[in-house]
Formats: structure tokens, sequence, C-alpha cells
């Protein structure tokens, strides 16, 4: 078997052409999730505690004021910018688990519901009668 023909074959496997749609359909998802947090969710955080910005927050850093009068911050470890990160990635996944996985897992749970167990089989006869045997006896006892 050629490269070639190994190539074609690995291509045509299902969990590849799976994944390659997966990726594909996650892109396009990714950028309304995105949008949804971006020009929705934020703002509306926004209205109530301000939009925060930890963007001048530095290890060892100091601000340096340019001929046009305007400062930055120069040198250090730039500990803000992560931690702008880590809010935006926590606002986006608490709005993806309340927004699509906690729907999602409700509906899924209304459509696969468990079927009701199957009724018990009657008691065999010979049960039955020992039970009645039993109690008899302690009646008389």
């Amino acid at each position: 078997m050629s490269i070639l023909d190994e190539f074609k074959a690995f291509i045509a496997k299902g969990n590849v052409m799976d994944l390659a749609v997966g990726v594909i359909i996650g892109g396009a998802f990714s950028s309304v999730v995105t949008a949804l947090v971006k020009d929705i969710i934020t703002p509306f955080i926004g209205l109530f505690g301000g939009a925060p910005n930890f963007s001048s927050i530095a290890i060892g850093g100091h601000m340096v004021t340019a001929k046009d009068g305007t400062t930055s911050l120069q040198g250090g470890i730039m500990v803000g910018d992560f931690i702008n990160a880590v809010i935006a990635f926590l606002i986006l996944a608490a709005v993806v688990f309340f927004f699509i996985v906690k729907p999602m897992n409700a509906l899924m749970a209304r459509i696969n519901k468990p079927a009701p167990p199957p009724p018990a089989p009657p008691t065999p006869e010979d049960v039955l009668l020992l039970r009645e045997i039993r109690d008899s006896l302690k009646k008389a006892a």
C-alpha cells in the first residue's frame, strides 16, 4: 500500500470527518458565544459593577510618560492582563454553562426519560401455599 493510499484511508475514516465537522461548527459557534458575551452579557454586568480593567497591574513595572503626555506601563510582569483574561474566561464559562449546558441537559433529560420498571412477576403458587402454612402454624402456636 502506498503512502497516498494510506493517506486516503486515513482521511476517509469517519472519526476524521466527524472531527473536521466538529471543529468547523465549533468555530462558528464560538463566534456566536463570544458575541453574546461581549455585546450582551458583559455590558449588562458593567451596568451593575462597572467594567473593571486590571491591565495596569504589574509586578516590577513602572509608568512611563511619553512626549505627547500619555502614560503607559513598561517592564515587569503584566499580571493585570492575566486577571482580565481570567475574568473574561469565567464570564464566558458561566454563559456557556447557564445558557447552553443546563438547558441542553434539561432537554435531554426530558427526551431520555427512563422507562418505568416492569411490574413484579406474580408470586408462584407453591410460595403462596408455603406462606399460608407458615401463617397457620404461627396462629396455632
